[in-house]
């Protein structure tokens, strides 16, 4: 019975987009980060990536370099992921 009917062909699966997000700030990024980003109602290394195009860790840097100058403060104090309001 098995092995003469037509084989089941595998799709090739969703391929997920590439992002190219930066490794190190540029000026127009950085300048963007203490322009806009204190003015966000939530901060996470997640929306920073993804509004800056800039990868996880230059991530977390910024948000680190911001609590410092006291621009945002945290709420939420996970080891995965911290969330910060202005």
């Amino acid at each position: 019975a098995g092995g003469k009917g037509k084989k089941k062909k595998w799709s090739k699966g969703k391929q997920k987009e590439k992002v190219n997000n930066a490794v190190l700030f540029d000026k127009g990024t950085y300048e963007k980060l203490l322009a806009e980003v204190p003015k966000y109602k939530m901060i996470t290394p997640s929306i920073l990536s993804d509004r800056l195009r800039i990868n996880g860790s230059l991530a977390r840097a910024a948000i680190q370099e911001l609590v410092g100058k006291g621009l945002i403060r945290p709420i939420v104090q996970h080891s995965t992921q911290v969330i910060y309001t202005r």
